[in-house]
């Protein structure tokens, strides 16, 4: 298995991406024994080649909305694979245009006349040995992207493609013989491998984050700019407050969501394998913590990434940076497996159907279990003492994020049921409160974030380490106040409180600075992974930049041909 987690964290896409991490671990997922038994050795070996199909052009994060059909013939007992429009064509699977012999690909289940919804279908695409696409299968690449040159993303097109009943995926689902139709425990099992993913994400956010953090850091310790003071030598740039502002949160931030991610990570194993046993009951909160926070933890690595690139200057901008590489690879993850704003109203259906409980006197479990007590989640006005504790206390802090979520969750359903009230259809009303439901969302994953970042100190036994890791967890904590102020002012009385909050920031920030190389350190990533010139270990910035610029292309020859067909003629006629 640590192959199949591993793809996402080499730094760059390969065209075995999607074989390594969403074929196999569906196989493994989806797959009835007797199904593993025909794939998952030769895919393993290689001999099968996979990508993973539901995407269309037309169609991506509405599952519901795929147009790819699958219509069961029990006269042969196999399955006619069609693509009936243009917007239904397969589009963007990693893989598929040129490296791939097999696709498990998406497609609405039609037997005995009924639709049954989306299921999953091996579906071989390419004639084992020479490669060439089967009768019935049109598949190519899609084109040059924004970045992943290294990706073959590609199109499937199929006209009558017939598959044995076998091949489709029957671990929960199945078809039988006769086109009898057995429907899962839950609808949600057919999704299984894009939550997986989606937990993946959250892991790479960190990764990703963390390498342009790394980047960033090393390379403003060994910048120096400017005067603090006439005379004096130039500073390292990482002196400057603003630019420890920039950066700090940053660094924060990675560590949070490290922490995060192998919270979800281990969270995903344990529900999967209560799953195995038939206990479905924790299925839809980890739907809803995987979405949310697939959403919540790439939006703020993705611009983090970009805020780490132009911390850097001019050199920042160069690919021998390395963070805008870092940038190209990273930034799909806000669109892939589930489009960012869609995710979170994903996890607002959840929060609400939680609230509607709750109303109800049920009581609610899990990382929402704060909505059993709405009634007293407000912050109280305190003491300018009591109000300097909290500043300095993680377990205060998580409070004060827990209240903000109940009260933005609460806000949202309410909002929705005055919709509602208005005598608006669900859809309707649904779409009128979107805003309040997104930010609902994004407050319920802040709480859960600065939650676990707070539980996780207690962890650490070494004093010191637990000491800077406090810093950096209040650090998170008060900025996200301090960029929510509207929020936290209604719950927490008294602007002196936010101006507390900026300035203990500055203090923390000052605090951090010392460490701050050492942090990036322990991300404990190689030259050659990290692939900078800026974030070079051994700090070598300069001399490595010159090294790297005389390995470009033009520079083969000193003269470049382009002056001899262009420039030279033109200069002749002056």
């Amino acid at each position: 298995m640590a192959l199949l987690h591993s793809f996402v964290h080499r730094g760059r896409p390969e065209p075995l991406d999607l074989h390594l991490g969403m074929f196999l671990p569906t196989l493994l997922t989806q797959a009835t024994p007797e199904q593993q038994d025909r794939f998952f050795m030769p895919a393993w070996n290689l001999e099968i080649i996979g990508t993973y199909a539901q995407t269309e052009m037309g169609h991506g994060t509405h599952l519901r909305g795929l147009e790819t059909t699958a219509t069961y013939d029990p006269a042969t007992q196999e399955f006619i694979l069609n693509s009936p429009t243009v917007t239904s064509i397969k589009w963007w699977p990693g893989g598929l245009g040129k490296t791939s012999n097999h696709a498990i690909v998406l497609a609405q289940l039609y037997t005995q006349g009924q639709c049954k919804g989306l299921h999953a279908f091996i579906v071989p695409i390419r004639q084992l040995g020479t490669h060439e696409p089967l009768p019935g299968i049109t598949v190519g690449d899609i084109g040059p992207k924004f970045g992943y040159d290294e990706m073959d993303n590609g199109y499937l097109k199929m006209d009558n493609f017939r598959i044995p009943r076998e091949n489709m995926l029957m671990k929960y689902a199945q078809v039988e013989p006769d086109g009898t139709y057995v429907k899962p425990l839950s609808d949600k099992l057919t999704y299984g491998t894009m939550v997986f993913i989606r937990s993946l994400i959250v892991g790479d956010s960190a990764h990703s984050l963390s390498r342009a953090c790394t980047i960033a850091i090393r390379y403003s310790a060994v910048r120096h700019q400017s005067e603090l003071k006439p005379g004096e030598p130039e500073p390292q740039i990482l002196d400057y407050q603003t630019q420890q502002y920039k950066l700090f949160p940053l660094l924060a931030t990675a560590y949070a969501f490290h922490f995060v991610g192998a919270y979800i990570k281990d969270t995903y194993r344990r529900i999967s394998g209560d799953i195995n046993e038939g206990d479905l009951s924790e299925l839809p909160e980890l739907h809803a913590l995987t979405a949310g926070l697939k959403a919540f933890t790439s939006w703020t690595a993705n611009a983090g990434i970009e805020e780490c690139r132009m911390a850097c200057g001019g050199h920042g901008y160069s690919r021998c940076s390395g963070i805008p590489d870092i940038y190209v690879t990273f930034t799909p993850s806000c669109t892939y497996e589930g489009e960012n704003t869609v995710m979170m109203l994903q996890t607002a259906r959840f929060l609400v159907k939680s609230y509607t409980q709750v109303s109800s006197g049920q009581r609610v479990t899990g990382m929402v279990s704060y909505l059993n007590d709405l009634s007293r989640q407000r912050i109280q006005p305190q003491h300018v003492a009591a109000r300097t504790v909290m500043l300095n206390d993680p377990v205060s802090l998580v409070e004060a994020y827990k209240a903000r979520a109940a009260w933005l969750v609460e806000a949202a359903a309410k909002n929705l049921e005055a919709e509602l009230n208005h005598r608006r259809s669900k859809e309707d009303a649904w779409n009128k409160t979107s805003v309040d439901l997104v930010q609902a969302s994004e407050a319920h994953c802040h709480y859960v974030i600065v939650k676990l970042f707070a539980a996780k100190l207690a962890e650490v036994s070494n004093a010191a380490v637990r000491a800077v890791l406090t810093e950096l967890c209040l650090l998170y904590a008060l900025c996200g106040i301090s960029k929510n102020t509207g929020d936290f002012l209604f719950l927490w009385p008294g602007f002196s409180s936010i101006t507390q909050v900026k300035q203990r920031v500055k203090e923390l920030l000052a605090a951090i600075r010392p460490n701050a190389v050492a942090l990036v350190d322990s991300f404990d990533f190689h030259d050659s992974h990290l692939g900078s010139v800026l974030g070079r270990y051994d700090g070598n910035v300069y001399e490595n930049m010159f090294e790297w610029a005389k390995k470009s292309p033009l520079n083969k020859t000193e003269v470049h041909e382009s002056f001899h067909k262009h420039l030279k003629p033109m200069q002749a006629k002056l």
